[in-house]
């Protein structure tokens, strides 16, 4: 919105087809697509499902002619004024390095899981509609919940909720403390420190061999 650029999501996945140049044939129509919109951004989410597979025996020439043709996209002659390309994975590990190549996606950011702040937030959001205890103070509960993703808060949320209904089926009130910490004790983070510790190894590795020299909040938010 803040850009006033139309914006085109796509999965990974869901470029794939059975069909001989069917996979080809959609990334060109995305970038076909994106260049009418322009001002435009196209977003590939879990964009390691695509280029995972090059390199591989199985499927091998499949994945690698959807990784070229997006590669032609991104670098062709044709005009790509207006046109933004930007793309996420939780394996940066196995993308293909030829994305990461200067000219392709040019900054790469880090994204950390949530701190204090972004937790209390995201617990906002999520509660908005439950009604709370006046007990229930969402500010404790997200200095309880370090190294929680967005995910595991919002099935906190849920949780709670659920904890409150199988008390009183007939008439819920209120939600309390008591259901947040029996929430607390069965959803644990997703995030063991140990993976936090590994991407920003592979962070730290690939900023290294492209020789990046943004300042470390560009990398890491």
């Amino acid at each position: 919105n803040e850009s006033m650029s139309n914006f085109i999501a796509i999965k990974g996945p869901e470029i794939f087809s059975k069909w001989v140049g069917e996979s080809e044939r959609a990334v060109r129509e995305i970038f076909r697509k994106a260049r009418q919109a322009a001002p435009s951004i196209i977003y590939f989410d879990e964009i390691d499902a695509i280029t995972a597979g090059r390199g591989m025996n199985e499927g091998t020439h499949t994945f690698a002619s959807i990784v070229n043709q997006i590669l032609v996209e991104m670098d062709g002659i044709e005009n790509r004024k207006g046109v933004i390309t930007i793309a996420s994975t939780n394996r940066p590990d196995i993308v293909d390095p030829a994305f990461l190549r200067p000219g392709r996606f040019d900054r790469l950011i880090f994204v950390r899981e949530p701190d204090y702040d972004a937790r209390l937030k995201i617990l906002e959001v999520h509660t908005k509609n439950m009604p709370l205890a006046e007990e229930v103070s969402l500010k404790r509960i997200a200095q309880n919940t370090v190294g929680y993703s967005g995910a595991d808060l919002e099935n906190v949320c849920r949780e709670a909720g659920m904890q409150a209904i199988r008390e009183k089926m007939d008439a819920i009130e209120k939600i309390e403390n008591k259901h947040f910490e029996f929430a607390l004790l069965k959803i644990k983070s997703t995030i063991p420190k140990e993976v936090t510790e590994k991407y920003e190894s592979i962070a730290k590795q690939i900023t290294e061999t492209r020789n990046i020299k943004e300042s470390k909040s560009d990398l890491y938010r």
